[in-house]
């Protein structure tokens, strides 16, 4: 019981997303019983002392569904009452996010 509740649980899946300044990571994790969960992460550099701040959020099955329709309502509501042009980047090997496209397109 000991050690494996220190161990950070088991990943099953990863996608990392670079989007300029920030990269979200999202995870997806299994529990002792098997379940599976996702987890989102943001990290971002902070300009002052390059350390790298990163904030988590625990999705789990049952919410699936109202966290997607939630998001849904709100991007749509955002797309409805705002030009939204999203800043497209590819990995530049010098460390540097590259601008791709200004084109705005999200599906859930």
């Amino acid at each position: 019981m000991g050690d494996y509740e220190n161990k950070e649980r088991e990943e099953v899946f990863s996608k990392k997303v670079r989007a300029g300044k920030r990269t979200y990571f999202f995870d997806v994790k299994s529990t002792r019983s098997n379940d599976y969960y996702i987890t989102v992460t943001e990290s971002k550099k902070r300009l002052e002392d390059g350390v790298f701040v990163k904030h988590k959020i625990f999705l789990y099955k049952e919410d699936f569904e109202k966290f997607a329709e939630g998001l849904a309502e709100t991007v749509d509501y955002i797309k409805a009452h705002q030009e939204v042009i999203e800043k497209r980047y590819e990995y530049n090997p010098d460390g540097a996010p590259q601008k791709v496209d200004d084109d705005f397109s999200f599906e859930i």
